[in-house]
């Protein structure tokens, strides 16, 4: 069986589709904790808890206990518990800063993916993606800068993010092919839902208020915490699927339709909205990833002198 994408129109239609309702996830966060008065950390581990509930069924039916029998176990559970920490930073920011602002600082992951792929992959990275990382960089201070004089060391939570996301994907390449991306789902929302049930009870225990144990205070924020849940589940689903369909490089510069979504969500629901300095961090940002991914697709071409490896 061939394992040449069958697609790409669809897989980028339904790319782009995902792209637009992931932020979705992120309103309801932001929506709990500052409306509902429900902590950043209750809302992480409900959306890997009800995330698992909700996905895990199909998981089973259509892949039986092999759902759970991954060969790399602890290595996939380390990765759930890394992407709990990571969207618990994400959580956390948007809590107090606009979705648009920590999208736009979140968006450094590819270049710190990048970074620790030469480094710790070997992979070959020239001076023009050095450079386009560090222009990124530059483009998510632009951004930070006025977010940091109003919400402090807050500003850097999407760094930590992105970070965490980045070791996250990091282990995805290491890992490689050993076990099924039903598999990997199903033991990463394992690992993320207790990685944050511990880090509630250790908050808690703490007297943080970010980490406040609670139940939803209404039945529209059961809801929503199910549904945040959910989306996060299936749409990830649908990501593979789309990568099923189309290649990396294709489909890659796709994610920045989350950016769009961000900023929409934020002024529709919260009266948000980017200062021009802001938009000008958010481009830079965005030129410098696509740059990066228009560098890879190079790469990836086998007809290309040792010049255009860079």
């Amino acid at each position: 069986m061939s394992s040449t994408p069958s697609s790409p129109f669809r897989g980028m239609v339904l790319m782009a589709g995902c792209m637009l309702v992931l932020p979705i996830m992120d309103a309801i966060a932001k929506y709990m904790a500052t409306v509902e008065g429900m902590s950043p950390g209750q809302v992480t581990f409900y959306r890997f808890f009800f995330q698992l509930a909700s996905v895990l069924p199909v998981l089973v039916a259509l892949n039986g206990l092999a759902a759970f029998s991954a060969k790399r176990p602890w290595m996939n559970l380390l990765r759930g518990a890394i992407h709990g920490a990571a969207s618990l930073m994400f959580f956390m920011a948007v809590k107090y800063m606009p979705l648009a602002d920590v999208f736009a600082i979140y968006f450094v992951e590819p270049f710190i993916l990048t970074a620790m792929s030469a480094i710790f992959l070997k992979e070959k990275v020239g001076w023009r993606r050095w450079l386009a990382i560090a222009v990124g960089f530059g483009g998510a201070m632009i951004v930070i800068q006025p977010s940091y004089e109003v919400f402090g060391m807050t500003a850097l939570l999407p760094v930590a993010c992105a970070f965490l996301y980045a070791l996250y994907m990091f282990l995805n390449r290491a890992i490689g092919e050993a076990d099924t991306p039903m598999t990997m789902q199903t033991m990463a929302g394992i690992g993320g839902t207790l990685f944050m049930g511990g880090a509630l009870v250790i908050g808690t225990a703490a007297g943080d208020i970010d980490f406040e144990i609670s139940l939803p205070a209404s039945s529209l924020g059961l809801g929503l915490v199910i549904l945040l849940g959910a989306i996060s589940g299936y749409i990830h689903l649908l990501v593979v699927r789309a990568f099923r369909m189309a290649t990396l490089s294709v489909l890659a510069p796709f994610q920045y339709f989350e950016i769009i979504a961000a900023v929409a969500l934020g002024y529709l629901l919260f009266d948000e909205f980017p200062t021009p300095s802001k938009w000008l961090g958010i481009l830079i940002i965005v030129a410098s990833g696509l740059f990066i991914l228009w560098r890879e697709q190079r790469r990836a071409t086998p007809a290309r002198t040792a010049s255009d490896v860079a």
